[in-house]
């Protein structure tokens, strides 16, 4: 089963200060580590760079070493074709676009669950059903 992970979740999971979500979040990934079905996409891996300097306060060097580690995961790469099927999803399903350029690229990568705290928990957008791992 492929399973997509959300930013949220890969930020949890290296939060010092995260409480438990952090362990949730550092569970969660090693077992798509260990499952090899973890999978993200190019906007994630940019995302989690941007918000790990600023909200984790990482330098640059160890924020870039972290993007390097989760893109051995299997990556969706954004394309045109990607960004207008979400900007169809956002208009059809009132979702925001960011959020649904996240759906479009699981779907993309035909996984069965999006694990994100950002959806809400058990919508499916087709075949995806979206998961909170911390709910």
């Amino acid at each position: 089963m492929s399973a997509f992970l959300d930013t949220n979740v890969l930020l949890y999971a290296d939060d010092a200060d995260g409480g438990a979500k952090t362990e949730i979040a550092r569970n969660l990934v090693r077992q798509c580590v260990a499952e090899r079905s973890g999978v993200v996409s190019t906007q994630i891996l940019q995302e989690y760079y941007v918000n790990a300097r600023k909200k984790l306060k990482l330098g640059g060097a160890a924020a870039r070493a972290r993007v390097d580690i989760y893109a051995a995961l299997d990556v969706v790469t954004i394309t045109t074709e990607l960004v207008l099927a979400a900007i169809d999803r956002h208009q059809r399903d009132t979702v925001s676009f960011w959020d649904a350029l996240v759906v479009t690229a699981a779907e993309r990568a035909a996984c069965e669950v999006l694990w994100s705290e950002d959806l809400q928990d058990g919508r499916r957008f087709g075949d995806v059903v979206v998961r909170n791992p911390f709910a």
